[in-house]
């Protein structure tokens, strides 16, 4: 089935719910938190405001928008695309694995930034209830337990699949962003003035004033740009131009917000949570629709970003960073639209657990960022290496000047490590912590396997083959590397003395790039005995149980390698643990179970 990107209307529309729920949402909290500790002066306002502005114009627009757009493989993008474009500029193994532990952090800081980002959003909604005629005196508790309810409904929903309402959420941010601008417009009349935010000397000025107290300030604006790096990560799914163009609308429609809210804020300083309580004033008799609208709006935000992490998830499988998990499929159509169930009830845990820790948005604000920065710095970084190795000057220069900037604000955020961002690293560790041990563990358990050279497996198959009475139909086997045999497959062989009349020994290779399925039979290796190669993306979702019937091997038997691991080390034992909590290989490629042998090898490590 050949895939093709959507209409171009259709996909700019698609673009604001699939790729921009999360930065469009920040406009619920980010203007709050900020005027928390920073008096609402007329020069603060406008700095502030500038500052947002640029924050936007720089880490979203060029970084990601302009720079990283251009670093698409074959139309994909994010931290392990950027690492697979990377890894062959290099000349040496120690950079290549420098830039595999970057893409490892990447990908870990996007991980735990998911625990964060629909705690802070859902909770941030929910407080707009008590702007709510007669329910002002609503316990926090109240809020925190629907806020709750909300996210245990949005995660037991994912096992259905979010193909099914995902061409409601394009429309349904069409019209939250058209109110965020509305909205914006409509205060913005009442101090026309504030337009001057536009002029980056704003910025420069309330930074000079406030000196090392404006740097922590920047750890708060960050917050307007959380999301900025979905525009790249997820190009793949729609095309980069309609993520462009989108864009432009969305930024449009924030800054306009964010100049009404700095409007309404100059006129009203004792305001406490500026969005609601502005559209309030403006329009009352739509509010409770506005508080509706804000919640759906979240709970798509969310959506997109627990989809990413799937997806995220899934290419770590395929490239070998991550142990194998259970993956469903939820679409038959959407080459994206998978399902991890075990990463989805941990990210809901882990979500209330946040919940309920901090209580409240503003609370929540001090654990959010730091991720966000982090992993904007890993793409900036890597920006500017790919470019000077590719002698393309102008965006090397643009994007060692982003780079330096995303320095700066991740340098802020680690200011509010004491205030909450600790649990960003510690969420942000768990998968850091579990790749790194699998990785290692691998490596290590490759080697005690000791698999048996071609040559030598050859020899002795030939003489096995033409001793050992022989079972009649196809047995298979699986090898990651035909040039050594796996020791399942000469212990199977050669000390049980089972051997079928046609042996296939499948081999699986995950191309560096995001597409494309192939397979072929490679050259007979000997009598009775073929190889079928089979090679994907990184991307790619595979049926093997359908590729088999199409290369017309009707198996009777299929053997797997099962390890038995005896280890006194802590590492290793937790590596054994990953390993049995893991499904088998056979299990992954969801192959006929009542057709599986299992082979176990005990291993000392």
């Amino acid at each position: 089935m050949v895939l093709t990107n959507p209409p171009f209307t259709s996909g700019v529309v698609k673009a604001m719910g699939l790729v921009f729920g999360d930065i469009g949402t920040s406009p619920i909290y980010t203007f709050t938190v900020l005027f928390l500790f920073v008096p609402p002066t007329a020069p603060n306002i406008l700095g502030v405001l500038s500052l947002i502005i640029w924050t936007l114009m720089v880490l979203v627009t060029v970084q990601y928008a302009v720079l990283a757009m251009h670093l698409g493989y074959k139309g994909e993008g994010g931290t392990i695309v950027l690492k697979e474009i990377l890894s062959p500029l290099l000349s040496s193994t120690r950079k290549t694995a420098f830039v595999t532990i970057l893409a490892i952090i990447g990908v870990s800081l996007m991980i735990g930034d998911c625990v964060i980002t629909p705690a802070i959003s859902i909770l941030s909604a929910v407080e707009g209830i008590r702007l709510l005629p007669g329910v002002g005196h609503v316990d926090q508790v109240v809020l925190v337990t629907i806020a709750a309810l909300i996210t245990i409904g949005l995660f037991y929903y994912q096992k259905r699949g979010s193909d099914q309402v995902a061409h409601t959420f394009g429309p349904v941010m069409l019209v939250w962003f058209s109110v965020l601008a509305l909205s914006g417009v409509v205060s913005l009349l009442q101090a026309p003035g504030l337009v001057a935010a536009l002029n980056p000397i704003y910025a420069i000025r309330f930074m000079g004033a406030y000196g090392i107290a404006a740097f922590f300030v920047l750890s708060d604006v960050i917050l307007c740009a959380t999301g900025g790096e979905a525009l790249f990560a997820d190009m793949g799914h729609l095309g980069k131009e309609p993520i462009r163009k989108a864009w432009i609308f969305v930024f449009l429609a924030l800054v306009l917000n964010y100049l009404g809210q700095g409007a309404f804020l100059l006129n009203n300083p004792g305001a406490k949570n500026v969005l609601f309580q502005m559209v309030l004033a403006e329009a009352s008799l739509l509010y409770l629709p506005f508080l509706i609208l804000t919640i759906v709006a979240t709970i798509i935000a969310s959506q997109a970003v627990i989809s990413g992490i799937f997806s995220i998830v899934y290419q770590g499988v395929t490239t070998h960073i991550l142990p194998l998990l259970k993956i469903e499929y939820t679409s038959s159509e959407l080459r994206t639209q998978i399902y991890i169930g075990s990463v989805n009830w941990l990210l809901c845990i882990a979500v209330i657990i946040v919940l309920l820790t901090f209580g409240y948005s503003e609370r929540l604000a001090g654990a959010y960022g730091l991720a966000v920065s982090g992993t904007m710095l890993i793409t900036g970084i890597m920006m500017s290496v790919i470019f000077a190795l590719r002698g393309q000057l102008f965006r090397c220069v643009a994007a060692c000047g982003v780079t330096i900037v995303d320095a700066v604000f991740l340098s802020a955020t680690l200011t509010k490590i004491p205030s909450g961002a600790l649990w960003a690293i510690l969420f942000a560790a768990v998968p850091f912590s579990i790749i790194m041990i699998y990785i290692n563990g691998q490596k290590r358990l490759y080697r005690s396997l000791n698999p048996m050279p071609l040559e030598e497996f050859l020899r002795r198959y030939e003489a096995a083959y033409s001793s050992i009475r022989k079972i009649r139909g196809t047995a298979l086997f699986f090898a990651r590397d035909p040039a050594y045999i796996p020791r399942y497959i000469t212990n199977t062989i050669f000390n049980n003395n089972i051997l079928y009349e046609d042996n296939v020994m499948v081999t699986i290779n995950i191309h560096d790039r995001p597409f494309g399925l192939s397979w072929s039979f490679k050259e007979d290796l000997g009598e009775g005995l073929r190889v079928l190669s089979v090679e994907y993306g990184y991307m790619q979702m595979i049926d093997l149980k359908v590729i088999l019937k199409e290369a017309e091997v009707h198996e009777k038997v299929i053997f797997y390698g099962m390890e038995e691991i005896v280890s006194d080390n802590l590492i290793w034992k937790i590596f054994n643990a990953i390993k049995r909590l893991s499904p088998s290989f056979v299990q992954f490629y969801r192959l006929p179970p009542h057709k599986i042998h299992g082979v176990v090898t005990r291993i000392e490590m």
